[in-house]
């Protein structure tokens, strides 16, 4: 790999967009369509090639956050150490502002599961979890943030309400978390409660990013409302008042929007960090 880019101490209260190789062009080109970039580590562990030469271009300019969609964290086997080195590797070369993973589960046996599989909340799976985190950050030397994740189904055997259970692996390992608000969205949906209140619960003090994306809308077998976290299309209304809510009880964060799925052009992706710019604007200092 090339020599590591310029160190950013902390991510701006600012929008940012989850990067996307065809917009590259656009974004080097105008003066400041961003403040901050997010990239999905596992695209990024070879070893040269225009991804990374990309990459080092744009971290001259931006702020960079990685974000983990394959450890496993919630995982009953160990950490992937090969994983974990790549990983390093990737973060000692980049430097990002922010280095976040899900709460959720990919691996079984030695097998990888394409998907962020949701898991209990009981004390045990919460001490697992807790070892991960630690070995994670004792091997990055640096703090991880972790995201909540959506939900379409609830544990019969979870003993911790979700806030709560986030909570705690913070108090334990020191670690931050990821509000994705579009994931609460989806979950209070789903699964019959109150986004307000789940945000109200929510330990915001210790809340590093906040994430917002689109979901689309199904029903399920009884014609109830069941929405997936698709990343697929543009923020729904209901999430953005969602975020104003939220906003209005943390105070500005870092604001990422995410569009992973049926990607469109840098137009319709900017609109929706000025949109997110537009909220945070409307957020006292």
């Amino acid at each position: 790999m090339p020599d590591a880019s310029r160190h950013h101490e902390a991510l701006p209260a600012a929008p940012g967009v989850g990067y996307k190789p065809q917009h590259y062009s656009q974004i080097m080109a105008e003066a400041a369509p961003v403040e901050w970039l997010e990239i999905h580590a596992e695209n990024y562990m070879g070893d040269g090639g225009r991804p990374l030469a990309q990459l080092r271009a744009l971290s001259e300019r931006f702020a960079f956050s990685v974000h983990g969609v394959g450890l496993s964290i919630g995982g009953e086997g160990p950490l992937d150490t090969d994983h974990l080195a790549r990983l390093k590797q990737l973060c000692d070369w980049l430097q990002p502002a922010s280095f976040s993973e899900h709460l959720a589960w990919s691996t079984h046996d030695s097998h990888f599961l394409n998907d962020l599989l949701p898991l209990p909340y009981t004390n045990t799976t919460l001490a697992r979890i807790c070892d991960h985190i630690d070995q994670l950050q004792e091997t990055l030397g640096r703090q991880m943030l972790l995201e909540n994740p959506s939900s379409y189904l609830a544990f019969a055997e979870s003993c911790w309400d979700e806030p709560a259970f986030l909570d705690e692996i913070a108090r334990r390992t020191g670690c931050g978390l990821l509000l994705d608000v579009n994931n609460v969205f989806v979950s209070a949906t789903n699964l019959g409660f109150s986004p307000q209140g789940y945000i109200d619960a929510f330990p915001l003090a210790r809340v590093g990013e906040v994430h917002l994306g689109g979901h689309d809308e199904d029903e399920d077998d009884h014609g109830a409302p069941l929405l997936i976290d698709s990343h697929g299309r543009a923020i729904a209304d209901p999430v953005w008042a969602l975020l104003g809510y939220t906003l209005a009880r943390s105070g500005p964060r870092p604001l990422l929007v995410e569009w992973d799925n049926d990607v469109p052009d840098w137009p319709a992706l900017h609109d929706e960090a000025r949109r997110a710019d537009r909220a945070l604007a409307q957020v006292p200092a």
